[in-house]
């Protein structure tokens, strides 16, 4: 299979054979490229996002990606622009995984888009299904969260650190726990502080 039949299989909502060796080449080029693209900053060369750029569907202008990324695939992955990621995040993109502009991670952040079968035979035998993972623009995710499969984080969203985020989040809010709920909704009033020419609304 081509990486678009791959790209079909897995993103199907369907049962798939994890242990399939055709989707082991790819995880196996996912791996070799995320090592040299974290090797290069831990080595002081700087970060290389062309090297990710080549890997993902998508990425934006102006991201600032830590070691040590690691990706089941890439080739699901779409970033927005003026993305900070922190050390050691963790995307299993075996469905699609969106994340939006001005986006904010802390360190040890895991997006998980893929679930073993429940049915012990099934999951003995490499049974595996995914959903798709959606993050907003302008979302800032505290340290150690984690996003389950087929959930979305609204625009403007704080997630706690800690977090297990299981179902949707709407738009601005903050939300934290295990499962992730909504706290309150997301004040403006610290823009008070900030000089007038740098002050941001986001849309």
């Amino acid at each position: 299979m081509n990486k678009e039949q791959i790209k079909t299989l897995i993103n199907s909502g369907k049962t798939y054979d994890d242990n399939d060796l055709e989707l082991s080449e790819y995880r196996n080029h996912a791996l070799f490229e995320t090592r040299r693209y974290n090797q290069k900053i831990n080595n002081n060369e700087g970060y290389q996002p062309e090297i990710l750029r080549q890997l993902f569907e998508h990425l934006g202008e102006n991201p600032c990606i830590e070691s040590n990324f690691r990706c089941e695939f890439g080739f699901n992955i779409k970033i927005g622009d003026n993305v900070l990621i922190n050390h050691d995040l963790i995307i299993l993109d075996c469905n699609q995984v969106t994340i939006g502009d001005n986006v904010y991670f802390g360190p040890r952040c895991g997006l998980f888009a893929a679930n073993h079968s429940e049915d012990p035979a099934v999951r003995t035998a490499g049974g595996v299904y995914s959903k798709p993972i959606t993050v907003g623009n302008h979302v800032w995710l505290g340290a150690n969260v984690s996003l389950l499969p087929g959930v979305t984080i609204g625009d403007n969203c704080i997630i706690g650190a800690g977090s297990v985020v299981t179902k949707d989040i709407p738009a601005n809010v903050v939300a934290a726990g295990n499962p992730c709920q909504v706290i309150r909704p997301i004040r403006t009033k610290d823009q008070e502080w900030i000089k007038k020419d740098k002050i941001f609304i986001p849309k």
